[in-house]
């Protein structure tokens, strides 16, 4: 396996609010309790009509008060802004696919379309800020590019900086790898470059990112096992670690830094019980905010996965797995507090809720169960 070259320290987003990012990039737990909960699902063949918001109280685990946010096609990936004025969308359509931008209401927690750009690629599927909040980073994962577009100071979009075709040799899963599909796309933490993984090159690719033009350049890639296919990432809250889920292997892959600006495999651990033969397709990953704990989930298997880390060398001790009580769980989200997971069942409707022990890090459902059309992201939004 290829070490990952020239790379300075990992982080997600953790210039943002905490709030915000909690358990995306191992950040600290916040004090704040109350939440706008914002839903990114698909409109096309359910009974959705776009972005759903619901009130998340992280003092008792109450979702409540379920209304549509606002109008818009298949917005599959949402995100809050860190200035918590705008929340951006990726509406995955095909060739039709764009991004759009909306003004959040923090009153009645209902969106304003502001403007709506082309995708330039087909079925964005994933968003995220570079470190000062100036630029929006989309993943297209049909047509296996990344694109760049700077945050105007009204919230809206501008025209991109940056257009980048993800480039290599495609993996042997003639069904799954046939090119490249970018899947999910981050900056580091000094906001010199920005990472993908792009699961049909089973590769974690590197460019070079210019945080004053937002322009993107070619740069190193890490290579995993054949038909890993490489999906999404989560980072320890030191950096040193980064933690790379592979949706066709089922496996949560570890690198951990040398010191010497290059990152090495140091671990492969399985998603599923031994024995387990049927279809599945491992999902989302996530940290939790006290670093501990790692979780991830599993479609088929309709499982969430939990991992003790190791403080001295980062590696995964399997805690347990544990039904997520629904269907096709493509997405979770711990919240800002770290005190409950929301499990995102799309192909049955609800969100079902755990509360985390966190001490052990096991998952124990609350019944608390919140029914949404097709829910496959959550956004959290704090509110007074």
């Amino acid at each position: 396996m290829n070490n990952l070259r020239r790379i300075l320290s990992i982080a997600l987003l953790l210039s943002a609010p905490l709030a915000l990012f909690a358990g995306r990039g191992g950040a600290k737990p916040t004090s704040q309790t109350k939440f706008i909960a914002y839903v990114g699902n698909y409109t096309n063949k359910t009974d959705s009509k776009g972005i759903y918001e619901f009130r998340f109280d992280a003092a008792t685990g109450k979702m409540s008060g379920l209304e549509l946010a606002g109008a818009t096609k298949d917005p599959s990936w949402v995100l809050v802004h860190p200035n918590g004025k705008y929340l951006y969308a990726a509406n995955e359509m095909g060739k039709a696919s764009t991004v759009s931008a909306f003004a959040i209401d923090h009153a009645s927690g209902k969106l304003t379309l502001l403007n709506s750009l082309p995708a330039l690629g087909e079925d964005p599927c994933h968003l995220s800020f570079d470190r000062t909040g100036k630029f929006l980073l989309s993943a297209n994962y049909s047509s296996g590019n990344v694109v760049v577009y700077p945050i105007l100071a009204d919230g809206k979009l501008g025209e991109h900086t940056a257009l980048q075709e993800d480039k290599g040799k495609a993996g042997p899963d003639t069904k799954r790898q046939d090119r490249s599909h970018a899947h999910w796309i981050a900056t580091s933490e000094n906001n010199q470059y920005v990472y993908v993984a792009d699961l049909g090159l089973d590769q974690v690719l590197v460019y070079k990112f210019d945080p004053a033009r937002g322009t993107l350049a070619a740069d190193a890639a890490a290579d995993f096992k054949p038909a890993t296919g490489p999906r999404h990432v989560a980072f320890s809250r030191d950096h040193k670690y980064m933690y790379v889920l592979g949706e066709l292997a089922s496996t949560v892959t570890v690198f951990a830094s040398d010191g010497a600006e290059k990152f090495r495999s140091v671990q492969s651990v399985p998603m599923l019980p031994a024995g387990f033969s049927g279809r599945n397709d491992a999902a989302e990953i996530e940290m939790h905010p006290s670093g501990k704990f790692l979780y991830a989930s599993n479609r088929g298997h309709d499982s969430i996965v939990a991992y003790a880390i190791d403080a001295k060398n980062g590696t995964l001790t399997q805690i347990e797995d544990v039904p997520t009580g629904g269907k096709e769980p493509r997405h979770f989200a711990i919240d800002p507090t770290g005190t409950f997971l929301l499990a995102e069942n799309q192909n049955s409707n609800t969100i079902v809720e755990f509360r985390i022990d966190p001490t052990t890090g096991k998952l124990t459902p609350t019944g608390e169960t919140l029914t949404v059309p097709s829910p496959i992201c959550i956004s959290f939004l704090p509110i007074e």
